[in-house]
């Protein structure tokens, strides 16, 4: 244990730290006034966040402790693809049998009492573990394009087996974010970069020609969908301002009022019931609005620098399944980030995907955070094995 704490990653550890902290006053700053304003405590959120990020931070001292073969196992891979596929297939059944329980027309939760389990959180870290086990142990038959096809078949289709039950809920965002999840692990494993490329500008291309297609279609039945009118949204925020389009209207509006510095925690005017779940989805929003574009800049960069830090880990690996690890984590951070800030300046559709680290959310502080503990074990791992590598050359250059 002391050797794994004097290997400590602190380029990983204090960015997340530091985004926690940020998260704790920011959930606070953007949840207060609209529960004080409905006759409940201000702190309510702020004392649950508190939790989840005490949670997270158990989360992530296990990733950090176990093992690494612990989860590069065959059997633990097994048994966390087929709860999670359970979880996620209970979850369609549920919401066929109990429609009441939809929220927005998506069944996406389970309920235990204290807060709402989500599955697909779990269901992006599993397949992290999952797609690193599988493709480092294939590395050396991804050279050629009909072999590298053949063996991605499989977990293509675990992946697109996740990412439909995500869909059927229905959760867009989180289905995107699995799907370009598997793509750029695919990309990143031993496959050519000719051929990861031109899987990668298939499904861009696919999905760009979609949204086209969706843009121009009139069909009144389509329109009634949730995501569709989300879509909708994008496309014409301010012609539908007083329906589907107050979300991103009022994310501009608070864009512009925070300007360059902000307008100071806790002095936001959007979030005081103008912009729907400030605390979560459009908590960007506020943290402009209160910080400034220049505040929101440093948000970013310690989460971009988060990242970076990652995916080093993974590119100095000395092991196909720890590297996969790793620019897993990258991905799947970069990829929520990028729909989320997205989303919330209109650069992308919105959906529905929180901030890691900063929104309120358990599930996903759990599954972020130890995800954060297998990277940092991953960084631990290799610096011993550096250090055992180096002491060798020491010792068989004094033998000689």
């Amino acid at each position: 244990m002391r050797k794994r704490l004097a290997h400590i990653d602190y380029f990983i550890l204090i960015p997340y730290l530091v985004l926690l902290g940020i998260g704790i006053v920011m959930v606070y700053s953007a949840s207060s006034d609209i529960m004080a304003a409905a006759g409940k405590s201000p702190t309510a959120y702020l004392n649950r966040q508190t939790i989840f990020v005490i949670g997270g931070l158990f989360a992530a001292a296990l990733g950090f402790i176990l093992p690494l073969r612990l989860f590069a196992s065959g059997r633990f891979v097994r048994l966390a693809v087929g709860v999670t596929m359970a979880m996620l297939f209970g979850l369609l059944v549920m919401g066929y049998f109990r429609p009441d329980l939809k929220v927005n027309g998506a069944m996406a939760w389970f309920d235990v009492g204290f807060f709402n389990v989500q599955p697909v959180e779990i269901a992006k870290l599993v397949l992290v573990l999952y797609l690193a086990r599988i493709l480092s142990r294939r590395e050396e038959k991804l050279t050629r394009f009909h072999e590298a096809v053949r063996q991605i078949i499989a977990p293509m289709i675990v992946a697109g087996l996740m990412a439909m039950f995500v869909l059927l809920e229905p959760d867009t965002g989180g289905m995107a974010i699995l799907l370009f999840l598997t793509l750029l692990m695919i990309a990143a494993s031993g496959i050519k970069w000719s051929y990861g490329a031109l899987i990668m500008g298939g499904v861009v291309g696919f999905s760009i020609g979609g949204l086209q297609i969706m843009r121009s279609i009139d069909l009144p039945w389509l329109k009634k969908s949730y995501q569709i009118k989300r879509l909708l949204a994008f496309f014409h925020p301010f012609k539908l301002e007083n329906s589907v389009g107050r979300q991103l209207v009022n994310s501009y509006y608070a864009i512009s009022n925070g300007g360059w510095f902000g307008v100071g925690i806790g002095n936001s005017i959007q979030k005081k019931g103008y912009l729907p779940e400030p605390y979560t989805d459009f908590i960007m929003s506020v943290i402009t609005e209160e910080l400034g574009i220049i505040g929101a800049i440093v948000v970013l960069g310690i989460l971009f620098f988060l990242i970076g830090r990652i995916v080093l880990v993974g590119i100095r690996a000395q092991s196909a399944y720890r590297s996969l690890v790793c620019y897993g984590i990258g991905a799947w951070l970069f990829v929520q980030t990028l729909f989320n800030v997205g989303g919330m300046s209109g650069l992308l559709p919105i959906t529905g995907v929180t901030l890691p680290f900063i929104s309120y959310g358990g599930s996903s502080m759990l599954m972020l955070s130890a995800a954060i503990g297998l990277a940092m074990n991953v960084s631990c791992v290799e610096q011993v094995e550096r250090e055992r590598q180096q002491e060798r050359g020491r010792t068989s250059a004094q033998a000689k």
